[in-house]
């Protein structure tokens, strides 16, 4: 027994100095050891979602002879508060504005134009020739206001719309003469000349689209605000040639308009009612009133682009949100009975039971 107790008791005297001999060879590599570096830790970027395309607003500038001045009014008031169309669109005078509007110009500028003009420049008479004015006189002027050049070479996308006279279709023009193609937008029929370019032969864009909100659209307009200087009827018999011809235009676009219209995301409408298709002396009461309309209409605008928006990005959430699985094929009761005679509340397969 003593002797087996003196075996048991030896290897616990040693185990100290067996546990310190790894030590001591450690101690021993210590000198020669070298540091080590950590390992670089990769962090991968936060993953965020693409930023949206930001929202291209557009213009739709509609006819009225010399209630046009009113557009500028309009665009003024839309720049002041940080609304920027980029794609302009117009019809009859919207065309001029719109062709002014596209070559750079900014409300300022146009302003300033449209209170030097003098409205000699613009009416070359000649009768007996289809109409009252021949146009090309407008021609010249808007090409010399926009450094003669063409539609695709101005600074924002334009479209004008005129009518082909043959076949009664809406006529868009996004390249060529931008002088000419204002002409035949404007080309009231009985006032002034049709204008022949090609084959075809052309009258005012407003007898098929008074306001060319489509136009803007095909421009690739997210957003389009339409501007509506048409005149209603107003109960009277208007005094002059000019008149007669343009309250006719009016009454016969009227409905047409209403459903072009309809297509807008917000409609403005200055009040130049009042205002005579030949009345250029009144062009400074048509720019206060364009002014006037567009800042009432600036809250409708500024919460349906913030709609626009916030759709946009439910849009592009659920575009990226996991596809859910697809739902389980209905049981069928049969095979539903012969799963619970075998415990199971699932749906079973009699191939399965067996």
């Amino acid at each position: 027994m003593l002797r087996g107790l003196t075996f048991l008791r030896a290897p616990m005297k040693r185990r100290p100095l067996l546990l310190l001999l790894p030590l001591a060879l450690l101690a021993a590599c210590g000198d020669n050891a070298k540091p080590t570096t950590p390992a670089a830790t990769v962090v991968a970027p936060p993953v965020t979602a693409a930023p949206l395309p930001k929202i291209k607003v557009g213009i739709a500038l509609g006819g009225g002879a010399a209630k046009g001045f009113a557009h500028i009014g309009v665009i003024k008031m839309l720049e002041a508060n940080g609304i920027q169309p980029v794609v302009v669109s117009g019809t009859s005078a919207g065309s001029v504005v719109g062709a002014l509007y596209a070559s750079g110009m900014d409300a300022f500028q146009m302003q300033r134009v449209a209170f030097d003009l003098d409205e000699s420049r613009i009416r070359d008479v000649r009768l007996f020739s289809g109409g009252l004015v021949q146009g090309l006189a407008l021609q010249d002027y808007v090409n010399e206001q926009v450094g003669k050049r063409p539609i695709q070479d101005l600074k924002k996308p334009l479209a004008v719309v005129a009518t082909q006279l043959e076949t009664g279709e809406r006529a868009v023009f996004v390249r060529g003469n931008t002088g000419q193609a204002v002409r035949a937008s404007s080309s009231i029929p009985g006032v002034f000349e049709p204008v022949t370019i090609g084959k075809a032969t052309y009258v005012d864009g407003g007898v098929v689209s008074p306001v060319p909100v489509d136009a803007a659209r095909q421009l690739g307009a997210d957003f389009v605000i339409a501007v509506d200087i048409s005149s209603k009827a107003p109960g009277t018999r208007p005094g002059n040639m000019l008149g007669i011809v343009n309250q006719s235009i009016s009454i016969m676009g009227q409905k047409l308009g209403e459903q072009e219209l309809a297509r807008a995301d917000v409609v403005i409408r200055p009040k130049v009612n009042e205002i005579g298709a030949a009345d250029f002396a009144q062009k400074n009461n048509a720019i206060l009133e364009g002014e006037r309309a567009a800042l009432a209409a600036l809250p409708q605008i500024r919460a349906r682009l913030e709609l626009l928006q916030k759709n946009r990005l439910a849009a592009q959430a659920a575009r990226k949100a996991p596809l859910a699985p697809p739902p389980p094929p209905p049981c069928d009761d049969s095979k539903f009975r012969l799963g619970k005679l075998w415990g199971s509340d699932k749906c079973e397969d009699k191939a399965t039971v067996q």
